[in-house]
């Protein structure tokens, strides 16, 4: 089967809303080329080379978003409407940079794998270390090996928000505690947890290739004894507090979230929450705050922030 590939240029901070249009026109899964996680993943002291240096120079200055739509007689009407959501999106304020929307036909095998060279074991904090399905690895003491293969879905690990996340379940995570992850994607902050030492986790996506990648990869790390993932609306599948709860989403649900996030976390629980752009930051702290929990770090990584708070105690 042909399949058109449908590539914007665009900036880090408009990758949500092209990502949003993309998949609002069909498309099953997006593949995400951001300069600034090369960028950021080279600097850290415990990181190694993504990629190598001839795909590093291929990059162009920002983020390119990539999708999928089986080449059909309609298909240029959806690229059509693509181009034109994409055009609007400076109305609401984004800068999305060139906005530049190509397109180009591709063999299924060829869109299938092609991704995959970009995709090399990471190792985004001090402990876990997350490895493509086809790639090898060395484990070294006190390593944890997260084993992932995304397929179409979201969530490999490189991306900023992901590694924040991961360095603040690698401080929060404790033995026998309930761990909620709210917008779970190929559920690799679920596993995370997992083997961090979280006893029971619970992961939740509105997506259902998302869930369906995230049980195949719970499977590959045999978690499944401790994780489950389901599909639903955030937090309406869950019925108990959580010791944690780790939402890496975008700043607008987080803020929407305070308004429920205590019926969801014991009192002295932990909320790590990003997938918040850098000019979303004070907003997302306010309304944290604004509900009564206690902000204990707020870190930055490239465009985008990851804040970590607690619930507060029983009276």
């Amino acid at each position: 089967m042909k399949w058109i590939e449908i590539s914007v240029q665009t900036t880090s901070g408009a990758v949500e809303a092209v990502s949003n249009i993309l998949y609002d026109a069909g498309v099953t899964g997006v593949a995400i080329e951001d300069i600034r996680d090369l960028e950021m993943l080279q600097k850290e002291d415990n990181a190694w080379e993504l990629i190598d240096e001839k795909l590093a120079d291929s990059y162009l200055e920002g983020a390119v978003v990539k999708g999928y739509l089986p080449e059909t007689p309609n298909v240029v009407d959806q690229v059509d409407l693509i181009r034109k959501a994409v055009d609007y999106l400076p109305e609401y304020g984004l800068d999305i940079g060139l906005g530049k929307v190509t397109v180009s036909a591709v063999d299924e095998m060829d869109w299938s794998n092609e991704w995959k060279k970009y995709f090399k074991p990471i190792k985004p904090g001090n402990t876990i270390v997350i490895k493509p399905s086809w790639e090898t690895y060395s484990l070294q003491e006190g390593e944890r090996v997260l084993e992932i293969d995304p397929g179409m879905a979201f969530g490999t690990g490189t991306h900023e928000t992901t590694s924040l996340c991961i360095e603040e379940l690698e401080k929060y995570v404790k033995p026998h505690q309930l761990v909620y992850d709210i917008g779970c994607g190929s559920g690799i902050l679920s596993i995370a947890a997992a083997l961090l030492g979280a006893e029971k986790v619970v992961g939740v996506d509105l997506d259902e290739l998302a869930v369906k990648i995230s049980r195949e990869n719970l499977a590959m790390n045999q978690v499944e004894d401790r994780v489950e993932v389901f599909r639903g609306n955030l937090m309406d599948v869950l019925s108990q507090p959580a010791d944690l709860v780790v939402s890496n989403i975008i700043a607008e649900i987080i803020v929407k979230m305070c308004s429920d996030i205590l019926q969801y976390i014991k009192p002295g629980g932990i909320w790590i929450s990003s997938g918040i752009i850098r000019d979303k930051q004070h907003e997302v702290e306010k309304a944290i705050r604004d509900v009564g929990l206690t902000i204990l770090e707020t870190r930055g990584l490239g465009e985008w922030v990851s804040i970590t708070a607690q619930a507060p105690e029983r009276p």
